[in-house]
């Protein structure tokens, strides 16, 4: 996939790149700098997946693992928005990997809990630790009044990507 182009056109505006993101806007360079953004994650993300050497669902499997300790399958299907039979074949290659385990579920012996290894999981916090003591840094030098801005921003940011989402479908 190529780069998304955010240049200014020669009218001063943003430019329509080749998937016609830039659109139209306020000129303050958010816009812009939200698409640069964007590209820094999926390339950070496929450095996440070489780190850990698992694909993208297995990445995001683990991702989804790491907030909530275990699951079921069930509930990953879910997260992966996949079937239970693609999901199971995730899970094995992650299994046979050593990412993760399959445990009997607590209380119902039909099923089965998903759990993350832990030396995986210090692997993937080893990776990202650059990015996450980065964001601490920087995160560290804005006034409470900053972060607020910021964490209400960001927040909205998060709406319009579920908003999206759902419109989408």
């Amino acid at each position: 996939m190529g780069e998304i182009d955010v240049s200014q056109d020669r009218a001063g505006g943003a430019a329509e790149g080749p998937h016609g993101l830039a659109g139209r806007g306020v000129d303050d360079g958010i816009r812009e700098t939200l698409l640069q953004l964007l590209g820094l994650q999926l390339r950070f993300r496929r450095h996440m997946q070489e780190s850990l050497r698992v694909d993208s669902a297995g990445l995001t499997t683990m991702i989804h693992l790491s907030i909530v300790g275990s699951d079921t399958p069930t509930a990953i299907a879910h997260t992966l928005e996949t079937s239970t039979a693609a999901t199971s074949l995730v899970l094995s290659r992650l299994e046979a990997s050593g990412h993760i385990s399959r445990q009997p579920h607590p209380t119902d012996r039909r099923k089965v809990v998903v759990a993350p290894a832990p030396a995986s999981l210090a692997s993937a916090r080893e990776s990202a630790n650059p990015l996450t003591a980065g964001i601490d840094r920087l995160t560290h030098t804005l006034t409470p009044v900053e972060r607020s801005t910021v964490a209400q921003f960001l927040q909205g940011l998060v709406h319009v990507y579920e908003d999206a989402l759902r419109d989408g479908k």
